[in-house]
């Protein structure tokens, strides 16, 4: 079969899908797989017995169950969890922001396709445009979406280790010098893979630099506040119409929904709703659905503050201690864990790359994540790319604390330590 480029690209095999293969077959599967590597929120208790009830309240309603089952929603998305969500944002943050501010996407990884497909690339002029990203290691799956090569322009982190065998990453804002094709700035916060929150001040850089060029700051979102607020460092949350915010519903636990949500400037948004028109024709109903109350009602800010980042936070110091006993005597550093869901890594002269770690864990029933698949757009040969992996600390404790176990035995063979 002879493929488009388009076909050749999107169906070439990647770190992203490796990811969601590996997830997939871990969670569907019989075999003893400690699942060290994937995304997937936990499934917090409290938080499944707010949406199990919810849905039978709509199971139970025929007018509801209708309007998410039987009718299209419009491009943009149901206008009630559109009203809702910006009457959320005007009151928590005093925002100036409407529901015209707003768009539903089918999950953050389609916002993120549309948005920087839309900014960047080959420009009618014959020109071509980049994303820059200030800071790497990034998220896995933007080095997948763009339409054309090169899509981002990324720089190296300056390093700040501390005496706890903890470290984390900055800007390097003397090494930041923009490209004259800079599209947009963008930044996860708290960071996918390594639970970096860049600080206030470096977001506020970050926004005056982007202002200057008269390019938007993109802002992934994903983890932050105010819902799932999976933030363990105090940071300040900023909107106006430069920036381009994306949050989602799936971290809160309810990553089947596919419901990601873009705060923009009206000219974005409609840019972005015209799209889902013509590639979606809807947006889905299901998601707003079943957080049209949590919404309406605030209940999202304390299902957040008080059971989703506690949650986290409780796992993170565990899986933190584990690690530090485990590792006891080797050359490991763990990235100050400030939010997210994540362990970041960092083994210090490896003497084996972090892909073949990652094979030989899966060997041994643990899959957890090569960090050398989080630096898109960054082409020099650096070697700390090939020293870090990702570790999920969302599931059962007792398969991070399996799995942890085995990195770590398989970390000290890899060095001749054990």
């Amino acid at each position: 079969m002879k493929l488009s480029r388009f076909g050749k690209r999107f169906s070439a095999h990647t770190g992203t899908v490796q990811l969601m293969e590996d997830l997939g077959d871990a969670l569907t599967g019989n075999g003893d797989v400690l699942m060290l590597g994937g995304g997937n929120p936990a499934h917090i208790p409290e938080v499944q017995s707010f949406f199990r009830e919810r849905l039978q309240r709509i199971v139970e309603s025929p007018r509801e169950f209708a309007h998410m089952a039987g009718n299209y929603d419009p491009p943009r998305g149901d206008p009630r969890f559109l009203a809702a969500l910006a009457g959320l944002f005007r009151e928590r943050f005093g925002w100036n922001v409407s529901p015209s501010n707003i768009v539903l996407t089918a999950g953050s990884q389609a916002g993120f396709f549309l948005i920087l497909n839309m900014l960047a690339g080959e420009c009618e002029d014959g020109t071509r445009r980049r994303i820059l990203l200030p800071l790497a290691p990034e998220y896995i799956g933007y080095s997948d979406l763009g339409l054309t090569d090169p899509m981002f322009s990324t720089r190296r982190p300056a390093i700040e280790t501390f005496p706890d065998r903890t470290f984390k990453y900055h800007v390097d804002f003397d090494a930041l010098a923009p490209d004259d094709d800079t599209a947009a700035i963008c930044v996860s916060r708290p960071t996918n893979p390594t639970g970096n929150v860049l600080t206030d001040i470096e977001m506020e850089k970050l926004e005056r630099l982007a202002q200057s060029m008269e390019v938007p700051l993109i802002v992934d979102n994903a983890y932050g506040m105010p819902f799932p607020n999976i933030l363990f460092t105090p940071a300040t949350l900023r909107w106006n119409e430069n920036i381009i915010l994306c949050m989602s519903l799936s971290k809160i636990g309810l990553p089947g929904a596919r419901t990601g949500i873009v705060i923009a400037s009206e000219e974005i948004t409609a840019a972005i709703a015209t799209m889902n028109g013509k590639l979606s024709l809807a947006m889905g109903s299901f998601g707003p659905a079943i957080a049209l109350d949590l919404i309406q009602s605030g209940e999202i800010l304390s299902l957040s503050e008080n059971v989703i980042r506690p949650y986290y936070r409780r796992k993170a110091e565990r899986a933190m201690a584990l690690c530090h006993e485990r590792l006891a005597g080797l050359d490991y550093h763990i990235h100050k864990a400030e939010g997210a869901i994540f362990l970041w890594l960092w083994f210090r002269d490896l003497p084996i790359t972090n892909d073949e770690l990652y094979e030989r864990l899966k060997r041994r029933g643990v899959l957890v994540l090569s960090g050398s698949h989080f630096f898109p757009g960054l082409d020099e040969d650096w070697r700390h790319r090939y020293e870090c992996i990702r570790v999920s600390i969302a599931m059962d404790d007792s398969v991070v604390e399996r799995g942890i176990g085995i990195i770590a035995e398989e970390v000290r063979h890899a060095y001749g330590a054990g």
